[in-house]
């Protein structure tokens, strides 16, 4: 069997940055969460529902980024990092136009779509509280994401570990202060969350520019100064990210509408789902960091000459992965009430959720195996085959997740996580051992 030169220290040494980077939009989350859900389930409800409208719109910038974070990775295993700056440059210009068009649409879309999307009058009031403030934070959200695909790419991921410790404490601070009007801030409720979270992207952008600016060598990346516009540099980044791009609205599209379909089931329903939610978007943190770790090394890898490497090289980031979610998930399975009552105290609600907890513990141990697999279809440049493979598996994941909304219970419904981890392991496995994706040039 062939061997890896990937040790398990290199793995670690990029999957626990990008673990912890992960927590920057899953911090805001639970902390959201864990504040809003002692005010009422309303309250709970409505910002899930609208910081996952916000969150789909954001998609579209993660997808390109992925796509930069392949480019970057290629050239950094070639040994051609002059190049990498000219990658960026360009990734910044498209970004910035797609921020502002981004804006635009919440801006002036928001009030019609989600009183198309939201049942209940009181969680769609409650949402667009929220959304008054977010929405501005695509602005810089967009250039949170290439931040964060340049240093992947070059495998140097600590500068995200600080800018998550940055936002949690940004985000923490102003959700205890403008939630409940401590410190002599206004009390807002829901208004005082979606402004604390957009203080702390805006906080990340300026830590971002700043630290990139003062620490990363201009003359070798090629940063920090200007570069011909190459319209065909460009035609060649958006080949790659723009499958990306596509394949991320459409899977966030589909996370988006499982909760509206679960809405229909009533405030209930949709409460336990959001500490469910919350709860699940901690569990996945490991199975996310060593899918992008994966990503990475898959594209660095064959940048290296060294595609034989790349299937013993996923067994290896694969391992690592499972054993850290199964620790997470160990100690989520013993205290499952426990964990719940970090974000209500409605006993009802904590009581109805455990049912779900057990089977996002299932379902976030193969989304482990799964997850790095599927990022890995990407690493090789093949973001298009990427993006068929996954609609193709959200097709019959939609369609399980309506028949159950009409025929199971809460618990019942949240099995299309497992389903859907099932799915996209096997098929993108298939891919790996069995398409002609060496080939792949980019």
């Amino acid at each position: 069997m062939l061997k890896t030169s990937v040790s398990n220290r290199e793995i670690w040494r990029i999957a626990t940055p990008i673990m912890l980077g992960n927590l920057a939009q899953t911090i805001i989350t639970f902390t959201d969460t864990a504040f809003l859900g002692h005010l009422g389930t309303i309250e709970l409800s409505a910002s899930m529902m609208a910081g996952l409208y916000y969150f789909v719109f954001t998609t579209l910038a993660m997808g390109f980024a992925i796509g930069i974070q392949i480019f970057i990775a290629r050239r950094f295993g070639e040994g051609n990092s002059q190049k990498i700056g000219q990658v960026f440059q360009h990734g910044a210009l498209f970004v910035f136009g797609l921020g502002i068009l981004l804006f635009l649409l919440l801006y002036f879309c928001s009030d019609s779509l989600m009183r198309l999307i939201i049942s209940s009058e009181n969680i769609y009031g409650a949402g667009m509280e929220y959304l008054r403030f977010r929405r501005f934070g695509i602005l810089f959200v967009v250039f949170n994401y290439l931040f964060r695909s340049f240093y992947v790419g070059i495998s140097d991921t600590k500068v995200i570990t600080y800018s998550t410790i940055i936002m949690a404490i940004v985000n923490v601070f102003f959700d205890w202060c403008l939630i409940f009007g401590h410190s002599g801030l206004p009390q807002m409720g829901i208004g005082g969350a979606a402004l604390a979270s957009l203080m702390a992207e805006v906080t990340a952008f300026c830590f971002f520019w700043i630290y990139t600016y003062l620490k990363i060598p201009h003359e070798k990346f090629g940063m920090f100064r200007w570069h011909e516009l190459q319209p065909g540099l460009l035609g060649d980044m958006l080949k790659v990210a723009f499958p990306s791009m596509i394949q991320r609205l459409f899977s966030f599209g589909a996370w988006f509408a499982f909760f509206i379909l679960i809405e229909k089931m009533g405030e209930m329903a949709i409460g336990v789902s959001s500490v469910v939610r919350s709860t699940y978007m901690i569990l996945i943190i490991p199975g996310f960091a060593f899918s992008a770790t994966a990503n990475t090394l898959t594209s660095r890898t064959i940048g290296e000459g060294k595609s034989d490497e790349v299937m013993p090289m996923l067994w290896k980031v694969i391992r690592n992965s499972l054993i850290c979610a199964s620790i997470l998930v160990l100690v989520t399975a013993i205290m499952p009430r426990l964990v719940l009552e970090i974000y209500s105290n409605d006993l009802a609600l904590t009581e109805a959720a455990v049912p779900s907890v057990y089977v996002i513990c299932i379902a976030t141990i193969v989304s482990a195996i799964a997850m790095a697999f599927f990022e890995a279809v990407s690493g090789t440049g093949n973001t298009a085959a990427a993006m068929i493979l996954e609609f193709g598996v959200l097709v019959l994941y939609l369609g399980y997740i309506y028949f159950m909304t009409k025929k199971s219970t809460i618990e019942g419904v949240w099995t299309a996580e497992l389903l859907y981890n099932v799915m996209i392991g096997i098929i993108s496995y298939i891919y790996l051992k069995k398409a002609n994706w060496l080939k792949k040039k980019i």
